[in-house]
């Protein structure tokens, strides 16, 4: 289990001067966008939207194509003077006054103490929808999907349990579909909000759990950071591991991931929500590792057939979005394919487009914003990704 950091001298300098961390693009080999089939003048128009805020408080672009870094930019925000007011008043987003779950404290978010790091928000449960498939992998998680989310619970010691609860299975979990009576379609600044309510109490494991059930699990979507959060409690139960050093062990170091930090719940529980901080171009590995249905440069890390499930429509969340194990599914070019993706709250996105070798990544720090800039992005890289036909092995 990683302690949170001491802020130091050093660091506080960093992010009081309000400056991006330095960063640049890992260790992916770089190549010009014009090798690898990708128009520059459209690239170049969606860094014109980023920088003149036309989508705005964008942190950084990344766009792999057949492994390779192709187009990287970086924009400064002085966020300890955007977020000032707010960074000092209890609020939905700001429960706290201080700490990581201050989402206006520089210190904190979007980078942890000045490091590359950044937050992820809801990317968060892309990431642990990968650690439970790497541990079903290797036979540590033997449970069924279909297994009921009680049998990880003492039911006697749970709330508002009745037929429908009981019938709640992780498969629901993992799809969102848990039948839980939950509202996260507000604005995350909205103290009505779930999840906000969820990240102000002490328990949030209990508080989740105990929600009472609103219709049959599996029959409707309803997006819940709640159900991702039993997650890690679900994982801990199963496998008798801590969801963060599985990851460790099992992605992270595999995929030459040495910089991340992942917040905890007040008691400690993985934040497997939406705590996770990476460099832009670590998540770009995930994103890879998905490409490449669970290889990465040799090494099998995840099951083929977990990574197609997981990457399945299983849910309907509407407005021609699909979801699968955590994942999202954007249907692009004529909808005859998905652009896998993972989402985060103020701007974070990795994009997958297996049939074209594309793996996009843009982090950003626009949390007062109501508005999703999901499909303008998508909508203004695809004039970018001209065909192209990547070598074998890449």
């Amino acid at each position: 289990m990683q302690a949170f950091l001491v802020v130091t001298a050093l660091s506080l300098l960093a992010w009081t001067a309000g400056a991006a961390p330095a960063a640049g693009g890992g260790d992916w080999p770089r190549v010009s966008p014009e090798s690898v089939g990708l128009d520059l003048a459209a690239l170049e128009a969606l860094d014109a939207d980023f920088r003149n805020g036309a989508i705005p408080l964008v942190d950084s672009l990344l766009v792999l194509r057949c492994g390779s870094l192709a187009y990287e930019r970086r924009y400064a925000h002085d966020y300890a003077k955007i977020y000032a007011k707010e960074a000092r008043e209890v609020g939905p987003l700001n429960p706290y006054l201080t700490g990581p779950y201050n989402y206006f404290d520089p210190a904190w978010h979007p980078y942890w103490h000045g490091s590359t790091a950044h937050t992820m928000q809801s990317i968060t449960k892309s990431v642990t929808s990968a650690t439970i498939g790497a541990a079903i992998l290797h036979g540590v998680f033997k449970a069924s999907l279909d297994t009921p989310v009680l049998r990880w619970f003492d039911p006697a010691r749970v709330k508002h349990v009745d037929a429908r609860k009981h019938r709640m299975t992780l498969r629901h979990l993992l799809t969102m579909t848990s039948g839980l009576d939950w509202n996260e379609d507000l604005p995350y600044a909205d103290p009505k909000n779930a999840a906000a309510v969820m990240e102000a109490t002490r328990d949030w494991v209990a508080f989740v759990i105990d929600r009472p059930m609103a219709y049959e699990p599996g029959t409707r979507f309803a997006y819940s950071s709640g159900v991702s959060e039993l997650l890690a409690h679900i994982f801990r139960k199963e496998t008798g591991q801590d969801l963060e050093d599985y990851a460790r062990s099992h992605l992270f170091e595999p995929l030459g991931i040495h910089e991340y930090h992942w917040k905890r719940s007040p008691l400690g529980e993985v934040d497997s929500e939406g705590g996770l901080f990476l460099p832009d171009y670590e998540l770009a590995k995930f994103g890879e590792l998905y490409r490449h249905l669970g290889m990465w440069r040799g090494e099998r890390l995840l099951g083929e057939d977990w990574v197609r499930d997981s990457v399945t429509p299983r849910s309907d969340p509407g407005d021609g979005l699909r979801y699968g194990y955590q994942w999202w599914l954007m249907p692009y070019g004529d909808g005859s394919r998905y652009a896998w993706a993972g989402f985060g709250f103020g701007g974070q996105y990795v994009f997958v487009m297996p049939e074209d070798g594309i793996v996009a990544v843009t982090t950003a720090w626009n949390i007062l914003d109501p508005k999703y800039y999901e499909r303008i992005i998508l909508d203004k890289l695809r004039p970018a990704v001209k065909p192209f036909t990547c070598p074998a092995a890449s």
